[in-house]
């Protein structure tokens, strides 16, 4: 399961540079949970521009990921990996969402089928890039989802209320498949 991290996982916060600020979304550690007891992997592919825009550098971000791997540890949450693209909309890189070049890295280096994956965010950019690698996507309402809930450029596979709903609706498909 591929999520994005701001708004999906935790609370959105413009250009979250202080680790004391993580906050979990309502729903988003339950349904981690049952993500992995469902043995499906999970990473998180996020977009931190505020790197290259120079608001802070790779090593603040490396904190705030350290942090989030420790609240996430300390509710019994393994990620696989955290992948980021620290480029501005302007460098106009492969590894910007909604470019694939991250989530195509992720499953190179951590050996699985893109096709078979799972991706859910609360913007455009999480469904597109999931759609151009034919994986599942959800859209969440919680961060900047509601927004987007409705709009027939973004067509997600499915929508969801939160990750909670998502990881459920996951169980059904994985179930049903399997």
């Amino acid at each position: 399961v591929v999520l994005d991290r701001d708004g999906t996982i935790i609370v959105e916060r413009d250009y979250l540079s202080n680790p004391l600020q993580i906050e979990f979304l309502p729903g988003a550690v339950r349904g981690l949970r049952l993500l992995l007891e469902m043995g499906l992997g999970l990473v998180v592919v996020t977009n931190q521009s505020a790197v290259g825009r120079g608001f802070f550098d790779e090593a603040q971000l490396d904190l705030v990921h350290r942090q989030l791997r420790e609240l996430l540890k300390a509710e019994g949450v393994q990620l696989e990996g955290i992948y980021f693209c620290p480029h501005t909309p302007e460098d106009g890189c492969s590894c910007r969402k909604p470019n694939p070049g991250l989530i195509e890295r992720a499953a190179n280096e951590l050996d699985f089928d893109l096709q078979a994956s799972f991706v859910i965010g609360d913007k455009p950019a999480d469904i597109e890039m999931g759609r151009q690698v034919k994986a599942t996507t959800f859209l969440v309402r919680t961060g900047y989802g509601a927004e987007f809930v409705g709009d027939l450029t973004v067509n997600p596979d499915y929508v969801a209320d939160d990750l909670w709903v998502a990881a459920q609706r996951i169980q059904r498909i994985v179930g049903a498949s399997g």
